[in-house]
């Protein structure tokens, strides 16, 4: 049976009609596109939507998309980082045409801005970072001309070639560009091209000390590959100017142009990889990948997969205006991916153990249960049943409310996929808490046997005990909370208390040689995932996806 989580039709946007008449006007013969990512961190949900628009609008007009590190900065950068991002890519299910790195072009880069010098249109400057800031003015008031910015040309290529050689220490020079400290738009107001930063680049080690800007690397480098889309984010808007300046300027052959679409936001989500990494140095998760995480690999390890991710990015579409998409749109399309592939099981958390006491000792019977009611093409299972079973703690109580349909003293319910079973006695321990249940069960009202004398509005599931594999649950909360951040406290702060819980229980057998990334839907409590790396043959780990059901209608987003 087919899963249509993902129409793989592209829907129109603004982006794909400039596409379309650039083609149809011959302003470009072919689109080439990019995914620029600076490996400071890894991707998250937000980086997702920009991998999908990018590889998919190239595929659909037959064009070819890079991936590129913009490694520009080596103080925050790692290899760990470039290899999840690669990983992170592939798993989405797309593969670039060429792998790039903005530092190939460092010597290309540094030439073009000896160009700049050259033209009179870049020069070094000795103010310090604050001071920069300091004067450059703010949206009302123009900035003030820095005391350096008369140089000679033959002073300023000299102080360049000296700065990367290595002469000056971090932070005592830096290249800056000379436009217009009066302009309107801050981001012409001189801004600088190039820091000195002693220190090892992850790819070219220490042949440099000094390292290009992105807002200069980055419609270079565009302009280097050929790229004919340079796609981004809205707060990018008001840079598109000096990225046409840059090019424009540096005269570069191929003339790439820059477009603005909103970028993702998600309730209760972090979307800050500045964020995402304080989590991690502070220990608030165990890593980039952890469950909780709103990465691309910590939604891989909670279990969501990559056809759930891309079906949700499309539905969300591009648009030109940020706006927040309720989280529970995400779980949706997890749902709708899972419903007919994720084998239906049963697992008990919170276990409560009970007897049947006229049920035969020693005796343990097979019975045939469907993987997915759903989906009959997933055939069927044997579980055991015998005497002594698991059920939920919740599934009792001992004087229930009206309208409680499970077990308690006296009442029958089903057994899901098994018999009817009465209550009978409660066993409780020294301080009082209900340690087990004495049941019996009706041998004529077997599952798929026909019987129809009574009903029970109650059915439960359980696990047979003798036979029972332990493991361990995940269940997950938001890790923050909007109305937290919505009343300005630290981030730190917004941290949900409740946001991991780990019950330890019993799944069927069946799952005892359950490997990483297996998913399964357990009656009731929702769709789980195998963890790839807690989860041993000693001891089963599963991360909760998704609870079973919302109300949420993506429709009516």
């Amino acid at each position: 049976m087919e899963n249509t989580v993902e129409n793989k039709v592209s829907s129109s946007n603004f982006i794909k009609n400039i596409v379309v008449e650039d083609l149809k006007e011959g302003h470009v013969q072919e689109i080439v596109t990019r995914f620029p990512p600076e490996p400071n961190g890894y991707l998250h949900i937000g980086h997702a939507k920009s991998i999908c628009l990018n590889f998919e609008l190239a595929d659909e007009f037959k064009g070819r998309t890079n991936l590129r590190f913009d490694d520009t900065n080596p103080v925050k950068e790692d290899t760990e980082y470039v290899e999840s991002i690669k990983e992170d890519v592939r798993w989405l299910g797309f593969d670039w045409d060429d792998l790039r790195f903005a530092s190939d072009y460092f010597e290309e880069l540094y030439n073009r801005a000896v160009l700049l010098i050259r033209k009179g249109k870049a020069y070094v400057c000795d103010l310090t970072a604050e001071q920069i800031r300091e004067t450059r003015g703010t949206l009302t008031q123009p900035g003030q001309d820095s005391p350096y910015r008369n140089r000679s040309v033959e002073e300023n290529l000299d102080l360049f070639a000296r700065m990367r050689a290595g002469e000056f220490k971090d932070g005592e020079k830096v290249l800056r560009a000379k436009i217009d400290m009066a302009s309107p738009n801050i981001n012409f107001r001189d801004p600088v091209l190039y820091r000195i930063a002693h220190a090892h680049h992850h790819r070219t080690g220490d042949a440099w000390c000094i390292y290009p800007m992105y807002d200069y690397a980055h419609p270079i480098s565009d302009a280097i590959e050929g790229i004919t889309h340079s796609i981004c984010t809205l707060e990018f808007a008001d840079h598109r100017p000096l990225y046409d300046w840059t090019i424009a300027e540096c005269e570069m052959a191929d003339v790439p142009k820059q477009y603005e679409f909103a970028r993702l936001n998600v309730t209760n989500t972090v979307m800050s990889k500045r964020k995402l990494k304080l989590l991690v140095d502070e220990g608030v998760v165990t890593a980039w990948d952890d469950p909780r995480m709103p990465t691309i690999s910590g939604l891989r390890r909670k279990g969501y997969t990559a056809e759930a991710i891309r079906a949700f990015c499309r539905e969300i579409g591009v648009a030109k205006a940020n706006s927040t998409v309720d989280e529970r749109m995400l779980e949706h399309f997890i749902r709708e991916d899972l419903k007919l592939k994720a084998l239906r099981t049963m697992a008990v958390l919170q276990p409560l153990k009970v007897v049947i006491t006229n049920y035969p000792e020693g005796q343990t019977e097979m019975l045939e249960a469907e993987n997915n009611a759903e989906n009959e093409e997933m055939g069927t299972r044997q579980i055991p049943f015998s005497r002594e079973i698991y059920i939920e703690q919740d599934d009792f109580m001992e004087n229930p409310p009206a309208k409680y349909f499970r077990l308690f003293p006296g009442n029958e319910v089903r057994l899901k996929h098994a018999y009817f079973i009465t209550c009978q006695e409660v066993i409780k321990d020294a301080d009082g808490n209900v340690i087990e249940l004495r049941c019996t069960y009706d041998p004529a009202t077997k599952s798929g046997s026909g019987f129809n004398a009574r009903k029970v509005k109650g059915t439960i599931h359980w696990v047979e005990a003798s036979q029972a594999v332990p493991a361990d649950f995940r269940l997950y909360e938001p890790l923050i909370t909007n109305e937290a951040e919505e009343e300005g406290k630290p981030f730190l702060e917004c941290i949900n208390p409740n946001n991991e819980q780990v019950l330890k229980g019993f799944v069927e057998p069946n799952m005892k040689g359950a490997k990483g990334h297996d998913k399964f839907q357990f009656f009731r409590h929702g769709y789980f995932n195998v963890d790839p790396k807690d989860s041993t043959d000693q001891k089963l780990v599963f991360n909760r996806i998704v609870s079973l059901k919302s109300s949420f209608d993506p429709s009516k987003a």
